[in-house]
């Protein structure tokens, strides 16, 4: 692969990571127990009536499915740029073969070839 490519991918995928954490931050905090991406989202305090606690409730509960995802994103981007690092990012995790540049253009985080990941979703 091309430095300049990279060089970008690398860049968006930094900028990517500094976005998920900022989003996170905005209703969870890190869990000092965890040496990575594991955040614990805060309970929201709207008042004591039953409806500021009914709200309460289901603000706290999207929240989880939100921080859920943002998670998952930020340990995807975190693996990338730890490939990039070690110098196996773009190399399909499962046959070793290149990742078409393409791929990783449309999805920096793309750990496995087309042809893999067909395979692993049951697409073939």
């Amino acid at each position: 692969m091309k430095k300049e490519l990279l060089q970008k991918l690398q860049d968006l995928l930094l900028a990517e990571k500094d976005r998920l954490t900022k989003e996170l931050d905005q209703f969870s905090h890190r869990n000092p127990k965890a040496v990575n991406t594991d955040y614990n989202s805060d309970f929201p305090n709207f008042g004591d009536s039953e409806d500021e606690n009914a709200a309460e409730v289901a603000q706290f509960t999207d929240n989880l499915s939100l921080e859920d995802e943002l998670e998952k994103a930020l340990r995807d981007v975190e693996g990338s740029l730890k490939r990039i690092k070690n110098g196996t990012y773009g190399l399909c995790s499962y046959c070793k073969q290149t990742i078409d540049e393409k791929r990783l253009i449309a999805r920096p985080t793309s750990s496995s070839c087309i042809q893999c990941k067909k395979t692993l979703t049951q697409e073939v």
